[in-house]
């Protein structure tokens, strides 16, 4: 019998398919619970897993002073999302097998993740090319809504910047 399919159908990757495709993506699925303060995955880490919060918090964090200039580093990851019940991350992964762009560390004890690696994720979209679309299109849609997001941040940022300089 299927364990995650309630969540899965409450999730933006997986809304759309129905009980059988719920059950093969399932099936693909591992679970995993973290302590809090416990890494999740390291930036510029070559790993191949989309990851999914069906419990607790997962922060993910940027070093910026991988492309800071040596006089300007600060040693400090900067927050950059808090994702809880139901969001996805590591989404990357699944469609090239580039380095991490960022760390993920859980928030709170007992957070729940379920793991989906590349692999079996890519195998079942071979097999199953309805089912895979779905499942990239729904991806596509949600990685598209975060770099928009980015998209605004980096403008922030430079208007901050902008203003900063003029006074």
């Amino acid at each position: 019998m299927p364990k995650y399919n309630n969540f899965l159908i409450e999730t933006d990757l997986f809304y759309n398919l129905n009980q059988s495709q719920l059950k093969l993506i399932d099936s693909l699925c591992e679970e995993l619970i973290f302590k809090k303060g416990e890494i999740v995955f390291s930036e510029n880490t070559r790993e191949g897993e989309l990851y999914i919060v069906e419990s607790g918090l997962v922060e993910i964090l940027i070093n910026p002073d991988l492309i800071a200039p040596s006089d300007r580093k600060t040693n400090k990851p900067t927050a950059i999302a808090l994702l809880r019940r139901g969001q996805s991350f590591g989404e990357i992964a699944l469609v090239d097998e580039g380095i991490r762009s960022a760390s993920a560390i859980a928030r709170e004890d007992q957070t729940r993740l379920l793991k989906i690696t590349r692999v079996k994720f890519l195998n079942l979209c071979s097999s199953n090319p309805e089912l895979g679309y779905l499942v990239m299109y729904n991806l596509s849609v949600d990685l598209a809504r975060k770099i928009r997001n980015a998209d605004l941040q980096i403008r922030e940022a430079l208007l901050y910047q902008q203003q900063e300089r003029c006074h």
